[in-house]
């Protein structure tokens, strides 16, 4: 059974197990996943893909980390992640959900969030109130304080943002998209730089035991606006890339709502953490946090330009510049 007719099944609001209205399911197409959204759930099927990162090039291992992303969104968002479902092929080889027969695929099962109540479109409705960061603060410093430290020597912690560093210049570098190439040059080369200067500082943040495996992916699509926020879709597929300090973390939040235009919730969202944890991260370590994920979402957004056709392109390089732009504007305060 091939991925088309999987995700042509998902989309047939006739398909699923609970009445979903006249509108439908709303389809969005991810870089590694399909997400099918009726009136009250959310189904999220991985493709057989397989990166440096992530092999999700086989049932066995999409149905692991399905079960995995399960388990660690609830850590965050207990009462959204409803559990694992099994999509099935029966006897006269059609699909069905929730019966007997061969399990050919695994959905993440979600309930659907309120779509007003996500950080990004309160920010487009500028809504956002200094109450909600506020409660976002709250509950990740909470779970940040919670979370058992990660044991990390500052030699491997510093070769991993080397590397990471790397990466990015090298994808950006080699990339097709007509990016200015001696700003990414000096981009980069700023980063490596505060790598060598600030070593004592980010060695301190090593002795302070400050690493925790934390979300992973803390962008504002991600923060649902209820009475106790919730955070849903982290980063699941490898656990390497959730062992972050929260300056980090914090910062990529940070930075993903100025880039949407909400430039005033950083400061507060460092201010209030600071309070409740006693934690002051210096801010030239905020500035190259802010930087190299800035970066990285540059890189990632070019990466989108193999998923979507000759339309979308525009959209996409445009985003990649963007993010460019922000990332040399936080690389001035290094």
């Amino acid at each position: 059974m091939d991925l088309d007719a999987k995700v042509a099944f998902l989309s047939q609001p006739r398909n699923y197990c609970h009445p979903v209205c006249p509108s439908g399911v709303e389809v969005i197409q991810t870089h590694m996943s399909w997400v099918f959204m009726t009136d009250r759930e959310v189904y999220k099927l991985k493709k057989p893909v397989r990166f440096s990162f992530l092999d999700f090039s086989t049932l066995e291992a999409r149905h692991r980390d399905s079960l995995e992303e399960v388990r660690l969104n609830r850590r965050l968002a207990p009462d959204v992640y409803l559990g694992v479902q099994a999509l099935r092929q029966n006897r006269a080889g059609q699909l069905q959900l929730d019966v007997d027969g061969e399990p050919v695929e695994w959905l993440v099962r979600m309930r659907r969030l309120p779509a007003g109540r996500m950080l990004d479109h309160a920010i487009r409705a500028g809504t956002v109130e200094d109450d909600d960061v506020h409660r976002i603060t709250r509950v990740l410093a909470d779970f940040y304080r919670r979370a058992a430290p990660v044991p990390m020597r500052f030699a491997d912690y510093r070769q991993r943002l080397r590397r990471d560093i790397e990466i990015n210049r090298r994808e950006l570098l080699t990339g097709d998209a007509h990016l200015p190439r001696a700003r990414i040059e000096a981009l980069t080369d700023a980063q490596f730089g505060f790598l060598d200067q600030a070593a004592e500082l980010l060695e301190a943040r090593c002795r302070e035991r400050r690493i925790i495996e934390a979300h992973g992916d803390l962008r504002p699509e991600h923060v649902c606006l209820t009475p106790t926020p919730v955070f849903i879709d982290c980063l699941e597929f490898n656990r390497a890339f959730r062992l972050l300090d929260p300056a980090d973390e914090l910062a990529f939040l940070a930075m993903e709502c100025e880039y949407a235009g909400a430039a005033f919730i950083g400061p507060l969202l460092f201010a209030t953490y600071d309070d409740i944890t006693g934690d002051t991260p210096p801010a030239s370590l905020i500035a190259f946090h802010k930087s190299c994920r800035a970066t990285l979402r540059a890189r990632l957004a070019f990466a989108h330009l193999q998923d979507h056709g000759d339309s979308e392109h525009p959209r996409w390089i445009e985003k990649t510049r963007g993010y460019l732009d922000l990332a040399e504007q936080y690389s001035r305060c290094l």
